[in-house]
C-alpha cells in the first residue's frame, strides 16, 4: 500500500505534471485561489476529480511557499455501505486522511421527481459550508474541471437562454466570510481519466439511489442535458479542434458594445440606455 501511494504521488509529480499539476498550480495563481493562512476544506465525493484534487493539494503542501491548512472533508449523504467503504479504502490507499460526517440528503431527495440532482447539489453545498466553518475553514474546494466549465457555458446558452460560466471562485451568499474555489479549473477531464487508469484506480461515479438502480438494471447511461452537451462538443470538435478552447475563452472576451442586454448584481441593463 505504501508503494502504491508513492506511485500515485510520483505520477502527479512526473508523468502527469504538465497535464495535471501545472494547470492546477496555474489556476491557483491566475485566479488567486489560495492565500497565506487559508484553511481549506477539500470536499471529497469519492469520485476521480475530488480524489485527484486532494492529492494535488497534498503535493502542493510538500513544497509550499507559504503556510496554509487542509481538511479533507467527506459528507456521507446516505451512501450504501459498499460505496462508503470504497471511499475509505481509496483514501487509505492514497494516503488522504478523511474527516467524515453524515447527513440524510439521499433520503430527502429520493422521492423528488423534478430536479432531484439540483436539490441534492444545493443541500450538499450547504452542509459542506456549515461543516467546513465548524472546522475553522474559510474556503471549500470542489473538483470541477475545465470540461465542466465549457459544458456549463454551452448548457446556459442552449437550455437556459443566457450566457454564464462556472466561476473559478465565489463568495458564499449564505455563509459570510466563506469562499468556494475550483483549483482544477484548467485541468482537462481526459487527463484526469488517464491519471486514474494509469494508476489502476476505481472511484465512485454518482452513488445516488437513482444511478445505482440504473446500473443494477444494466440500462444504458442516463440521458441528461450535460451528457447531451458532452456529445455535442465531441461532435463539433471533429470539425473544429479548437472548439473547446474557443468556448472557454468566449466568456473572457465579452464585448459589451455588441450585447443587447446584460445583468450586473441582479440589475438588467439594456444597450438603449446608452444609445444615442
Amino acid at each position: 500500500m505504501v508503494e502504491k501511494k508513492a506511485q500515485i504521488e510520483l505520477s502527479i509529480r512526473k508523468k502527469f505534471h504538465k497535464q495535471i499539476f501545472s494547470p492546477f498550480a496555474k489556476a491557483l495563481n491566475e485566479y488567486q485561489l489560495l492565500k497565506e493562512g487559508d484553511k481549506v476544506a477539500v470536499c471529497i465525493s469519492g469520485g476521480k476529480d475530488s480524489m485527484l484534487l486532494a492529492k494535488c493539494f497534498q503535493e502542493l503542501q510538500r513544497h509550499r511557499k507559504f503556510y496554509f491548512e487542509l481538511v479533507f472533508l467527506v459528507m456521507d449523504p446516505g451512501y450504501h455501505a459498499a460505496n462508503r467503504k470504497r471511499i475509505e479504502q481509496n483514501a487509505e490507499l492514497m494516503g488522504v486522511p478523511l474527516t467524515i460526517f453524515e447527513t440524510h440528503i439521499f433520503d430527502a431527495v429520493d422521492h423528488i421527481e423534478k430536479s432531484p440532482c439540483y436539490l441534492c447539489a444545493r443541500m450538499r453545498r450547504g452542509y459542506l459550508y456549515s461543516k467546513a466553518r465548524e472546522y475553522g475553514c474559510n474556503k471549500i474546494a470542489l473538483g470541477h474541471h475545465y470540461d465542466d466549465v465549457i459544458e456549463t457555458i454551452l448548457m446556459g446558452m442552449l437550455y437556459g437562454g443566457q450566457i454564464q460560466t462556472m466561476m473559478p471562485k465565489l463568495h458564499s451568499t449564505n455563509f459570510q466570510g466563506m469562499e468556494l474555489i475550483r483549483p482544477l479549473y484548467l485541468v482537462r477531464e481526459e487527463h484526469i481519466m488517464h491519471w486514474r487508469d494509469y494508476n489502476g484506480l476505481e472511484f465512485l461515479q454518482c452513488a445516488c439511489h437513482f444511478t445505482e438502480q440504473c446500473e443494477k438494471e444494466n440500462e444504458m447511461e442516463m440521458t441528461s442535458k450535460r451528457k447531451e452537451i458532452k456529445e455535442l462538443i465531441r461532435t463539433l470538435k471533429q470539425k473544429n479542434p479548437y472548439v473547446e478552447g474557443n468556448l472557454f475563452k468566449s466568456v473572457e472576451n465579452v464585448n459589451l458594445n455588441t450585447i443587447i442586454a446584460y445583468k450586473k448584481d441582479g440589475i438588467k441593463h439594456h444597450f438603449l440606455e446608452a444609445y444615442e
